[in-house]
Order: C-alpha cells, then sequence, then structure tokens
C-alpha cells in the first residue's frame, strides 16, 4: 500500500476531522484538554498557511485521506513551534506515513527559523512516542507554559541545530 503526501486543501477537512477524533477516540483523547477537541479541527484548511509559518500536511491512499500532521507557532512564537495532531487510521499505520508526514513537518519549521519544536501526547501513544524519540525529541518534566492541552501526560522538545 503506497500513500501521497499533500498540503491539507479545503475539500479533505472533513475526511482529515474524522480521522483525528476516530483516533483521538481510539486512544481516549477526547473533551477539553486534548487536540481531536480544538476547534481548527473542523476545519483544518483555514488554520494552517506556510505564509503564516504553519503547515498541515494529509497522507492518502488510494485518494482516501488516512491521516494528516502539521505544525504552527506555539504561543505565537517565533522561536517554538508545535507539532500538531499527528493521527493515522490503524489501517495505515506501519507504512512510514507517520514519519514522513512529521519529517517533512519538522523540515518546515527548521526553514521557517524556529530554534525548537514542542508537543504534547498521551502515555498511551506508545508508537508515536518511539517515533518522536526517534526524530530527536526529548521528554520533559512538565508542559510548556500556556499548551491548552491539559490532558495530555506526555510532553516533548526537540532543539534545531541551525
Amino acid at each position: 500500500m503506497s500513500y501521497t503526501i499533500e498540503e491539507i486543501r479545503p475539500e479533505w477537512d472533513g475526511a482529515i476531522c474524522e480521522v483525528i477524533r476516530k483516533t483521538g477516540a481510539e486512544f481516549g483523547a477526547v473533551g477539553e484538554g486534548f487536540g481531536p477537541s480544538d476547534p481548527e479541527v473542523s476545519a483544518m484548511s483555514r488554520h494552517y498557511a506556510p505564509q503564516d509559518g504553519s503547515l498541515y500536511l494529509v497522507a492518502r491512499v488510494g485518494g482516501r485521506v488516512v491521516g494528516g500532521c502539521g505544525v504552527a507557532p506555539f504561543q505565537e512564537s517565533r522561536e517554538t513551534c508545535e507539532l500538531r495532531k499527528l493521527f493515522l487510521l490503524p489501517e495505515t499505520r506501519g507504512l512510514g506515513a507517520g514519519r514522513d508526514l512529521a519529517e517533512r513537518c519538522l523540515a518546515f519549521a527548521e526553514a521557517e527559523g524556529y530554534r525548537r519544536c514542542y508537543l504534547d501526547t498521551l502515555a498511551a501513544m506508545t508508537a508515536a512516542i518511539s517515533l518522536y524519540e526517534a526524530l530527536g525529541f526529548e521528554h520533559l518534566d512538565a508542559p510548556l507554559a500556556g499548551t491548552i492541552h491539559g490532558g495530555c501526560d506526555v510532553w516533548m522538545l526537540k532543539a534545531f541545530s541551525g
């Protein structure tokens, strides 16, 4: 099974919303304090624009949206960005799309001049945490001040070399 990765388009908003909410529910990320409940989820294409220092990519298999990942400023910072909403449908995990999505988002962020990238997630998302560790993220003892995801219990930060 092969996949393609493209920047989010308005016509894919409904599909990626469904992926994010379905995958979030799979791991108990439901309600306030979790990414799938953020207002942006219902219209991702309206909230991510490269000219604003943000990007959201979707993975598709056979034309069907099966996952996505984004990066955007953390609390409007120009130095710290946040890796956001990396979610894949179960049947497409293991293809390498998650790594590909994250690497492309991180490359964009570094090219934009961010100095570090933050993320928060859940301890139950063990495969995602392993990926983040492999990508150079290090665990933090607490979330960065200002995070809106108070339901998360794992916080990580990656410093860019440039």
